[in-house]
């Protein structure tokens, strides 16, 4: 092949971007001719072969790839075959794709070229891009290569190397190698120093960061190391020593810029010190002739946040109206901040209020704008709302994510509305965008936790089969759900799965039915705190402390720190059965193990000592929370005066209700049930009442207490209140289950009150009951032992006919309207005999019965149902 055919073919291939085959097959023939003629140079082969190579890198052709080397290596020169592995090499170094056969082909040039060795910078690029990729191993093989190969490394080298150990954790073989930087001929620059500051920073080691700046005096600190340790000092809460530092900063001639204030500005309100961080804002606003930096956008926002964070709504709205004024609320990332902060406080108008004020800015509002809306408006169970939102923003032209999805299935989710949440996945998949872990699991979780196992097991099914990542998270549900569910053992064999099998525990079949024999593209899963706490809470909940000892051990054992949490079960099911003494042991251990009392702790504790009259020891714990800065709740003022009721001393319980609603913890119905019960046990009906009355005006009109005050009222032979009770209870239409209205009627009887236990009878009719129809006896006796024949006769007749209709017991409401019930179609008999017979055969009731149904000539009292009027007919028919 002469030197213009071969100039042609170099051409095709230069153009050839369509059909990389082609183009390697013509190299390959380009290569071929170039070993039987040297007409063609060596810089017009070697421009061929790296025109072929990118087409092919390009088009991922990696088996072409791999050809083509082995086809030059073969058969050229070192010449040719050395440096188009060099340009191979670089060229998939800089792809993260391609890194893998970057690495491959090196290997391969080492192999057949020992030298010269490759240059730095190719050494230097396979390093950076392995770092990037965390791939430790290709790295550390790299930097040993090198240093066989007789390469000098440089101080970039040992930058990235240092940055490679920082990441993966191992600070102290970076310290070494950054004290060893100057045995190898190279010094550390200001970026090493920061590199290696920032690492044990991040660490949580900045005494030993501080160290390191102090031992380098002839090194050089910029502001990024100094800001670094300002930022790191100010997180932990050592301020004196973050200002120590900008002093320092100030003596060698470097002022502290607005990145040093910002730095400190996060730093505290990223742990709430909102008002510290304010003043050195303040600072920066007022105080120039110190020398202190401006507030940028980025102290703004970053303040602004900060008082959103903690509720300070007013600063955060004068801020707002001084960054309009000083034109720095244009930021997209401003409107974000001021959304989610209106959100987290729960001024969900006047957010909607502020995403309109964006559209009218021209600031189109983003993915995560709408998605703070959308969670705002899913934890206000908002869903239609939220359904709406997300309407507007796709025509809006910004299209949901995995994030929109996610937030809006889990408010579903939240609402114990499992079909709706399945709907909104399905959307989610149909609409191309992909569901991940998080979102599987939310879904998961409430399958278990609405008893759906069958679902909940093709859930993890199709997580399978998609290859999603299952993690902790999953097991965890899948454990938790387990136990829910009544199967407490296959739980406890998952968890012992999980120690050999990870995730894969979850393929089992004798834990799952129909799962798949493997799960793919899972991580590691093992048991942790909360798979230990779930395993543990079940056990005791079933009374099987002993085993759950066993499993605590077992934890200790596996190198597992128990946290407050699990100590709280262990507290709680021991104050449960009374062993008081067994829960201050567990509390010892817990204190002795750095665990902190929380509230459960101390809800758990009071409940105990309650259950054993130890009210001193009670107001003990009371004293310490407040001492803690932990305030109570409902739960532990209800144990509380459940306490004080049961030992007496209901007033003082009293004043306890008080301290409530000061505190602005409203008291609920079980609150009220408790006083209300102590007040008539002692006969003190009065104040049971005013404290029923009191329940009424917080809690509202609820069933539960007209029932209980209107029982308590009959036990405690206040008849005429109970009666009085009653009917505003009838009046109000509540269920009869819960009143004791036979024993009323019967009582009203007994002390010669026939006409109100007859008014109640028919009161009870007229607003439609079912009820009770041996509740007639007493009031037929009566009347029939004062000789009044004519209304015993009457209300037996009544009876009959009521009994005829079986009515069941209690009234149904259909559309808000109250619905009377149809009438039976059994014609086998009213069963008024078994009435009779279980009121203990009443004879004056037995001969009434007897003597009406004479007097009527008629067999079956069935045949004497009166004929449905239109008013009936009215409500059958909207039945």
């Amino acid at each position: 092949m002469d030197h213009t055919t071969s100039s042609k073919l170099t051409k095709v291939v230069l153009s050839n971007t369509n059909n990389p085959k082609l183009a390697c097959h013509l190299l390959k023939r380009i290569l071929s001719s170039s070993t039987s003629s040297s007409s063609i140079p060596t810089h017009h082969l070697l421009q061929s072969t790296r025109a072929a190579m990118r087409l092919l890198i390009a088009a991922n052709m990696h088996h072409q790839i791999h050809d083509l080397c082995q086809f030059i290596l073969s058969t050229q020169p070192p010449q040719i075959a050395h440096p188009s592995l060099l340009y191979l090499i670089q060229a998939l170094a800089h792809s993260p794709t391609h890194l893998h056969q970057a690495f491959s082909h090196f290997k391969s040039l080492r192999a057949h070229f020992p030298s010269p060795p490759p240059p730095l910078s190719l050494y230097n690029l396979l390093l950076h891009s392995s770092l990037n990729q965390h791939l430790s191993d290709f790295a550390t093989w790299l930097y040993s290569d090198m240093i066989t190969a007789g390469i000098k490394p440089q101080t970039y080298t040992f930058n990235l190397m240092i940055q490679s150990l920082c990441d993966s954790g191992a600070l102290d073989h970076a310290r070494n190698l950054f004290d060893k930087m100057s045995e190898k001929g190279c010094h550390p620059n200001e970026f090493t120093l920061g590199i290696l500051v920032r690492g044990f920073c991040r660490a949580g080691l900045t005494s030993q960061a501080l160290d390191m700046l102090d031992k380098s005096p002839g090194r050089v600190a910029n502001r990024v190391v100094y800001n670094t340790l300002i930022s790191s000092f100010c997180k932990k809460d050592l301020t004196e020593e973050a200002e120590e530092l900008v002093e320092r900063m100030r003596e060698q001639g470097m002022l502290p810029d607005v990145v040093t204030f910002n730095s400190r500005i996060s730093a505290l309100c990223r742990v709430g010190k909102v008002l510290e961080a304010s003043r050195i804002f303040r600072d920066m606003q007022l105080d120039q002739e110190l020398g202190l930096p401006r507030p940028n956008r980025v102290t703004y926002n970053l303040m602004l946040k900060g008082f959103c964070k903690i509720g300070m709504l007013v600063e955060a709205r004068a801020l707002v109206d001084t960054m309009k004024k000083d034109g720095n609320f244009t930021t997209l990332e401003s409107y974000n901040t001021w959304l989610l902060g209106l959100l987290r406080n729960g001024k969900l108008l006047e957010a909607q209020l502020v995403l309109d004020e964006m559209i009218a800015e021209g600031i189109e509002p983003n993915s995560y704008s709408y998605n703070i809306m959308i969670d705002g408006l899913c934890r206000k169970h908002m869903l239609l709302d939220a359904r709406r939102l997300m309407d507007l923003m796709v025509s809006n032209g910004v299209y949901p994510d995995t994030v929109t999805y996610s937030t809006l299935l889990h408010g579903y989710c939240s609402k114990g509305k499992v079909l709706e949440a399945k709907g909104i996945l399905h959307e989610m998949i149909r609409n191309g965008c992909y569901p991940n872990t998080y979102t599987c699991n939310t879904l998961l979780h409430s399958l278990w936790k609405e008893g759906r196992t069958l679902e909940a097991e093709e859930m993890l099914q199709m997580m399978n089969e998609k290859c999603y990542q299952l993690d902790n998270v999953t097991c965890n549900i899948m454990i938790n759900g387990l136990c829910r569910n009544g199967k407490l053992e296959e739980a406890i064999q998952m968890l012992s799965e999980m120690w050999t099998d990870g995730a894969t525990s979850l393929s089992k079949g004798n834990s799952f039915a129909g799962l798949a024999n493997s799960i793919h593209n899972v991580s590691k899963c093992t048991p942790d705190v909360i798979t230990y706490t779930i395993i543990i809470n079940a056990l005791c909940k079933v009374g099987r402390v002993e085993e759950a000892k066993k499993k605590f051990i077992e934890m200790m054992a596996k190198n597992l720190r128990p946290d407050s949490a699990i100590y709280d079960t262990f507290i709680l099911s021991f104050c449960k059965q009374g062993k008081i003494s067994s829960a201050f042991r567990v509390l010892k251990d817990m204190e002795r193990n750095g665990c902190s009392k929380t509230l459960q702790t101390y809800n758990s504790l009071i409940l105990g000592l309650g259950s054993k009259r130890e009210i001193f020891e009670i107001y003990g714990l009371m004293d310490e929370m407040r001492e803690r800065g932990i305030s109570p709740d409902i739960y532990t003022y209800n144990n509380i005066i459940t306490a004080l009721c049961e030992g007496g001393k209901a007033n003082d319980a009293t004043s306890l209700l008080h301290e409530m609603l000061e505190k602005g913890i409203p008291p609920n119905v079980s609150t009220f049930k408790i006083l209300i019960k102590a007040f008539c046990k002692s006969s003190d009906f009065k104040v049971a009442f005013e404290i029923f009355e009191v329940a009424l005006s917080i809690c509202g009109h609820k069933e539960v207490l007209y029932s209980l005050m209107c029982n308590e009222f009959l036990a405690g032979g206040q008849l005429s209140e109970a009666k009085d009770l009653f009917e505003a209870s009838l009046d109000r239409f509540f269920a009869l289950k819960d009143f004791m209205y036979k024993d009323l009627i019967d009582q009203l009887c007994q002390d010669e009150r026939l006409d109100d236990a007859d008014y109640l009878l028919h009161k009870l009719i007229d607003k439609g009951y079912g009820f009770d129809h041996s509740s007639f006896i007493p009031v037929i006796d009566g009347f029939s032992k004062r000789g009044n024949k004519h209304r015993a006769d009457e209300l037996t007749k009544r009876m009959m006919e009521f009994a005829s209709e079986d009515r069941p017991v209690d009234r149904t409401y259909q559309n808000g309207k109250r619905i009377i019930p149809r009438k039976s179609q059994n014609d086998g008999g009213s069963g008024w005999q078994d009435i009779i017979n279980r009121d203990g055969g009443s004879s004056i009731a037995l001969k009434t019965l007897k003597r009406v149904q004479k007097g009527w000539g008629q067999g079956s009292i069935s045949s004497l149902r009166p004929q449905q009027d239109d008013f009936l007919d009215y409500y059958d028919g909207i039945g």
